[in-house]
């Protein structure tokens, strides 16, 4: 399952998410995993969570992405739950048919290993595709 919540700066998207890493915590058995650009979120969401700092890996690329995606869960196939916050902070190309084409490849990954992911993203969601709409909540 792939989940997106989208508004533009300070709707509240990163309150929804973390709240939602919380209860992912408390009421899920597998791991869950919450990746950000900076440390923002390090005293917000429960330790159980496994943070990860990304900006120092200059992720830039969809591609460097989906490489760090599956590299932790190759790591852990335990995890159930995968958070992203601020994702347009972490890769380059903002274009409405690379977030499609990354959407379409999460909900096959996310279906094949049975992992939620939920994808916050700063941007009006007029700008999106209809594709990309239907995964916003």
């Amino acid at each position: 399952m792939v989940q997106i919540i989208m508004g533009l700066k300070g709707s509240g998207k990163t309150k929804r998410l973390v709240d939602m890493v919380r209860a992912a915590v408390n009421e899920e058995t597998g791991d869950v995993v919450c990746i950000e650009k900076e440390r923002k979120l390090t005293f917000d969401i429960p330790y159980q969570a496994r943070l990860i700092e990304a900006g120092s890996y200059d992720i830039g690329s969809y591609e460097f992405l989906k490489g760090l995606i599956c590299g932790v869960h190759a790591g852990n196939y335990d995890i159930t739950h995968f958070f992203i916050d601020n994702f347009y902070k972490l890769v380059n190309d903002k274009s409405p048919d690379a977030l499609d084409a990354f959407i379409s490849w999460l909900d096959r990954f996310s279906t094949a290993e049975n992992i939620s992911f939920v994808i916050s993203i700063s941007a009006d969601p007029a700008t999106v595709s209809a594709y990309a709409r239907q995964y916003i909540i």
